[in-house]
């Protein structure tokens, strides 16, 4: 049924009509969040009551189904989507909760629990799953031997730690008592390949374990709308700008680029992400067919589907990024000893700087073997989407959507290498179609209270979703301050959208801006250092040390504050500003945890690393 309607609630007049209008336009994935989102708050919110025994509530517990997401870039939310919407349809009863929405005292009273979730960087739960990880894994978990359990991991096997979070929670809930159900999917990005017959196998154990239910309450209405374009089904908007907005003397190539979604129906708010699908360049995909003596023109089927080799390289396949699956099965067909012993585990730090700047082509070269092209094609990961934060408000900018991305430009060798996204762009040219989609991110949105502050950390192209932010902010005439942290290697050459931030901040528009250039030779005070020859290097993290006690001052005066960049800088950032609030706070270490935890489940600090 429709938002419009929905049979009378047990709300206000005002409270419905805020419902319908919260609702309104509203697609399947923000409908499902929104769900999730309400159900933790009125589990938070419930007292008990004389009227609710605990042993009716064991009884209804029991006889439902929690799924619960932990999810960064979108994958383990789709992924848990899907599973509950198996699982409604056949009749049982489910709810959908992202892990930062689920009440973890609910835990011991929880009889199903099915669990899907990521792995960040080095071994990271994603950030709306920090709390629930804490928690489970610290002293405070209960014993849960009334709990019957699944866990789906997703995660990326370039990295070292592939899956660690979901292995981590997997033995941790059996080590508490809790029965597995069936073994744990450990997903790469060829996400499907694991998690579809991981959801067959779920639905069929909840089938088996839970009574159908007579009264389901939809997760979602029934008439909700299907967005025309999604991930599986993007959108091609046409390149309006590619624009450099490095200067000349940067190594750095860093592309502003505008992209136009009229008639796509991708209405995004600031802080959202859009998805790009690249291909792979033709000159690369000629190399490797040349250096493996292969016909591009070769049919071969894979998947149910069959397509001339060249295409399956050029649009299906992962050429750029090496991954442990291709490399053990590449030595064993290279008969290469050196590089299967770089794949102990107990080497994983060296395997990672050994495929840190080499592609696929590069292990080609350097290990010669021999491929057949359907064995190839079944060795290679699936090529995935890159997603890139929104630079842009829609109230700025109309139908438009803004793009920062560094041009991922390198030498191996004396052979040049690119990424596979941000080249395809850079190489489009103006007017070309690029397939995107958009990527909704809930956990990094402005204050609803435009009277707020708001201080925003974004070094490098991690500044990309704070142009948004105070365009959207300008737009509607948002009364709270902003504060920008800004680095970049040198001022001359790297300092990004320079023009439109000293605008901003001589119109008042922006009420701050703290800024690092960590090659230029000037110390922090921004004067020439006693000592040239090793002058320091300075980044955020220390502009933030720096200004310490404003920044604790704007905290607790109700700011909120936002961190966009590489997962490394983010560390480096939560470190300096534990630093911070233990210094201006008076906390001991272990309080100012608390207190940043504290903003964080109050969605006053939020982070969007990569």
């Amino acid at each position: 049924m429709s938002p419009q309607a929905l049979p009378a609630p047990p709300l206000s007049a005002e409270h419905a009509d805020a419902l319908r209008r919260l609702t309104d336009g509203l697609d399947g994935a923000g409908l499902w969040w929104l769900s999730g989102y309400a159900a933790g708050l009125a589990s938070r919110s419930a007292a008990p009551t004389a009227q609710a025994p605990a042993a009716q509530s064991e009884v209804a517990t029991g006889n439902r189904l929690t799924i619960v997401y932990g999810s960064q870039t979108g994958n383990a939310r789709r992924v848990a989507e899907r599973l509950a919407a198996d699982v409604e349809h056949g009749g049982l009863t489910v709810r959908l909760l992202s892990a930062d929405a689920y009440p973890v005292r609910e835990l011991k009273h929880e009889h199903h629990l099915y669990l899907v979730i990521s792995t960040q960087g080095d071994g990271d739960p994603p950030d709306d799953a920090r709390d629930l990880y804490a928690f489970l894994t610290g002293k405070r978990a209960p014993k849960l031997p009334q709990l019957h359990y699944a866990v789906l991991g997703l995660g990326d096997s370039s990295y070292p730690q592939f899956c660690a979070i979901g292995q981590t929670l997997d033995a941790r809930l059996a080590e508490l008592g809790a029965t597995r159900m069936f073994d744990r999917g450990d997903a790469d990005l060829d996400i499907d390949t694991v998690a579809t017959p991981w959801r067959q196998q779920a639905l069929a154990a909840a089938r088996e374990a839970l009574k159908p239910s007579a009264t389901v309450t939809p997760l979602r209405p029934p008439s909700a709308a299907v967005p025309a374009y999604d991930r599986d089904r993007p959108f091609a908007a046409e390149l309006l700008v590619d624009q450099r907005i490095t200067a000349g003397g940067s190594d750095r190539d860093i592309r502003h680029f505008e992209l136009s979604l009229e008639d796509a129906g991708l209405h995004y708010e600031p802080g959202d992400a859009l998805g790009v699908w690249p291909r792979n360049a033709p000159e690369l995909v000629d190399e490797v067919l040349s250096t493996l003596a292969l016909d591009g023109d070769a049919a071969v089927a894979h998947g149910g589907d069959e397509l001339p080799l060249r295409e399956w390289l050029g649009a299906r396949r992962e050429l750029t990024r090496l991954a442990r699956p291709l490399l053990a099965a590449h030595a064993e067909r290279a008969g290469d000893a050196t590089l299967t012993a770089l794949l102990a585990p107990e080497r994983n730090a060296e395997l990672a700087r050994w495929t840190g700047d080499r592609q696929v082509i590069d292990l080609l070269r350097e290990a010669p073997a021999a491929w057949p092209a359907d064995a190839l094609v079944a060795a290679l990961r699936p090529l995935t989407p890159r997603l890139y934060s929104i630079a842009s408000s829609r109230k700025a900018v109309g139908d438009e959507a803004h793009l920062t991305i560094a041009h991922v430009d390198y030498l191996h060798g004396e052979a040049r290498r690119f990424g596979v996204a941000s080249h395809f762009l850079a190489a489009a040219g103006e007017g070309a179609p690029i397939p995107v989609y958009l990527e909704r991110n809930e956990r990094f949105r402005l204050p609803a209270d435009p009277a707020r502050d708001v201080i925003m950390i974004g070094p490098g192209t991690g500044v990309a979703p704070f142009r948004g932010f105070l365009q959207e902010r300008v737009a509607i005439g948002a009364s709270g301050r902003n504060w920008l942290f800004f680095g970049n290697p040198h001022f001359r050459s790297d300092f990004l959208y320079q023009l439109e931030w000293q605008r901003a901040l001589k119109s008042g528009q922006l009420h701050r801006i703290d800024l690092a250039f960590s090659r230029d030779r000037v110390d922090a005070r921004g004067a020439a250092p006693e000592s040239a020859a090793a002058p320091r290097k300075t980044y955020v993290q220390h502009r933030i040390r720096e200004r310490g006690r404003e920044l604790y001052a704007w905290l607790e005066g109700g700011a909120h504050l936002y961190v966009c960049g590489a997962i490394a800088m983010g560390k480096d950032v939560h470190t300096a500003l534990l630093d911070v609030i233990a210094t201006h706070g008076g906390r001991d270490p272990e309080a100012a945890g608390e207190y940043l935890d504290s903003l964080q489940q109050e969605g006053r600090y939020a982070r969007d690393t990569y």
